[in-house]
């Protein structure tokens, strides 16, 4: 089985089309404005599991809770709705703008693609059912969820083959399944290879600000690395391969002088970059759990996200804001149904959330 199921966003030539920003910023603010309210979360927290079922069966959500009701129930009812919802929400984005805004969200939303492709690996090296693969598929970017659903019962070495033809198979041709790591770590630098791929070098003021936005991501993305390994005590240098090249603030060079510093010492260097001030209250040598940290980058991912879209009010930075938005709602619904079905303090679930 080969896959060529792609949308028709598909080549730079494409990107040159029209691009009506004014129709789709206006499309995309519409749909920001159904997104939940923060006061929303603290009534969520108080409610059972078949409560919040109910909850966002009444709200955005309704059309996909429908949908899925008569095959689901409980928390797979909502895994499943959630998932649905996201990826129906990023194609309409799709169909709704045209040219290269078209074509640059096209690109951004390959990361659902690698997330999926690592996900059905992955559900198959740890001997997961069909159905938790299932449950964990996002079919928000290229591939469609037809074909990414008939691979979730597939041998390891179908789903390979299945990729022949696209520009992953290069990768995961070579797993041998004890290298799964890596894999997925060629795959992520693939994907953003591909952003740089089609932002660097032009001169369209989108596509610089979509390179910007991007950068961005990669330094949120990098240090919560860099501070989980140095959390573990791990100073490798060897370490440099996990990390993605590109950061807007932090360098490779940044990084490789990072790299080897121990906890202590690392985040001594960390007031030289902007990031630090979000975090400097709460990050000391002795802090047991990251969970603090890594909420509050991306909460400042978001905010920044925010503030950028309202300087360029009429650019692709108010999609990628909205999308970035939406992917948060979701996870934080996710959050706290998982965390009551783990019977979960109330405690522990909140600090978990980006509000």
């Amino acid at each position: 089985m080969r896959l060529l199921q792609k949308f028709k966003r598909g080549s730079s030539s494409d990107a040159k089309g029209h691009t009506n920003y004014a129709y789709t910023v206006s499309r995309v603010r519409a749909m920001k404005s159904k997104l939940l309210p923060k006061e929303t979360y603290p009534r969520l927290m108080n409610m059972s599991i078949d409560e919040i079922t109910r909850f966002i069966g009444e709200s955005g959500y309704k059309e996909d809770v429908d949908e899925l009701a008569m095959k689901y129930d409980g928390v797979d009812l909502i895994e499943h709705a959630l998932n649905r919802n996201l990826s129906v929400t990023f194609r309409k984005l799709l169909n709704i703008s045209e040219g290269e805004v078209n074509f640059l969200i096209a690109e951004y939303l390959k990361e659902y693609d690698i997330w999926n492709v690592k996900t059905i690996l992955r559900g198959k090296y740890c001997r997961a059912s069909t159905e938790e693969i299932l449950e964990a598929l996002v079919a928000g970017g290229t591939l469609t969820y037809t074909f990414l659903s008939g691979l979730a019962g597939k041998e390891t070495e179908d789903v390979i083959s299945a990729f022949e033809g696209t520009e992953y198979y290069p990768i995961i041709k070579n797993y041998d399944g004890t290298n799964l790591s890596d894999i997925e770590n060629q795959l992520d630098k693939l994907y953003y290879a591909g952003l740089f791929a089609v932002a660097g070098g032009s001169k369209s003021k989108d596509r610089k600000l979509f390179a910007k936005f991007i950068r961005a991501g990669i330094d949120i993305k990098n240090l919560m690395i860099l501070f989980r390994l140095k959390k573990a005590g791990i100073t490798d240098p060897q370490m440099m391969n996990l990390m993605i090249e590109g950061g807007l603030e932090i360098g490779q060079k940044d990084i490789q002088r990072l790299m080897p510093l121990p906890f202590g010492e690392f985040i001594e260097e960390l007031d030289k970059y902007s990031y630090w001030k979000e975090i400097s209250d709460i990050v000391n040598p002795g802090m047991q759990s990251l969970i603090d940290v890594e909420t509050r980058l991306k909460k400042y991912r978001l905010k920044s996200a925010a503030s950028f879209s309202h300087v360029y009010p009429l650019s692709i930075v108010p999609i990628m804001d909205y999308m970035l938005t939406k992917q948060n709602e979701v996870n934080n619904l996710r959050i706290i149904v998982r965390g009551k079905e783990a019977n979960l303090s109330d405690e522990i679930i909140r600090e978990q959330l980006v509000i």
